[in-house]
């Protein structure tokens, strides 16, 4: 890959260094464009991946109500707007299973998303090569390619603890998309509705006292596929040390690097090694 450099450097609002003169080409490939679709905000930016970081400043809109396949899309085109000089694929991450750019579930989101081609809306709307991925699979590609799990091999096991909790499998750096763990049964309940962050603050769990029942799911993981390494994002992430100790297991555990960057660096790999562009 061609290398670049940064003109224009600023301070993003996560810290990451950022160009707000304009979006830079690797060599003759454009960057490609993340998006990170959530409940509350839809964030975007440049992504370089060499670094794996931003390319230039994150733009957060708010999430329309209600968030109908349409009116998001129309979102998209105003962020996009604002980058001008960027031409590379887009990657959007969806917070729903992905088959093939369509969207086949709607736990959390609008179920007008059920049965939509997102790839098909999104390109149409855009005017761009736009690819869909599942948000936690986005966030696992971008931490087994940049973040803890740079540079293992074998199985790496990625779940994001928030209000739901996300999976991702990657096998060697490939991803098994839609794995959907969070929705696992055990003990006679959806796993999610027991050890997701979420739970841990309605009903006022300590950290031990959730670090249990995370023990619980993650002895479960174990159980079913013998992973090499388990790593824990989301944005309790950022408060591991509090808890992350406590998950007794024998499989390695560690916390996620990118955060909050995750979902749009993943979403922008997604979109480039998705199109004839590769590095």
């Amino acid at each position: 890959m061609g290398s670049a450099s940064l003109v224009g450097l600023s301070q993003c609002d996560d810290g990451s260094v950022a160009s707000v003169v304009g979006v830079r080409k690797i060599g003759r490939v454009e960057l490609p464009f993340g998006i990170d679709f959530g409940g509350s905000g839809i964030k975007g930016a440049p992504v370089d991946l060499e670094a794996g970081d931003f390319a230039g400043e994150r733009v957060r809109i708010k999430t329309p109500q209600p968030s109908t396949p349409e009116a998001v899309a129309q979102v998209f085109t105003e962020l996009l707007d604002q980058f001008p000089s960027s031409k590379g694929a887009v990657g959007v991450t969806v917070p729903a299973v992905v088959r093939h750019g369509v969207v086949s579930s709607a736990a959390n989101i609008d179920r007008g998303w059920i049965g939509t081609d997102a790839d098909a809306l999104f390109t149409e709307a855009t005017g761009r090569d736009v690819h869909v991925v599942n948000d936690a699979d986005a966030a696992g590609l971008a931490e087994v390619r940049f973040g803890a799990a740079k540079g293992r091999r074998g199985l790496v096991i990625v779940t994001t603890l928030g209000t739901g909790i996300g999976s991702a499998i990657v096998y060697d750096g490939v991803l098994v998309p839609n794995s959907e763990l969070g929705h696992l049964e055990i003990d006679g309940h959806d796993a999610e509705k027991r050890a997701a962050s979420s739970i841990k603050e309605d009903e006022g769990l300590s950290y031990p006292e959730w670090a249990k029942r995370l023990t619980v799911y993650y002895r479960t993981l174990e159980k079913l596929f013998s992973p090499d390494l388990f790593v824990v994002g989301g944005g309790v992430s950022k408060d591991s040390a509090e808890f992350l100790h406590l998950i007794d297991i024998e499989t390695e555990i560690v916390a996620a690097k990118l955060q909050n960057r995750a979902g749009i660096v993943g979403a922008a790999l997604w979109a480039f090694e998705a199109g004839d562009e590769r590095p």
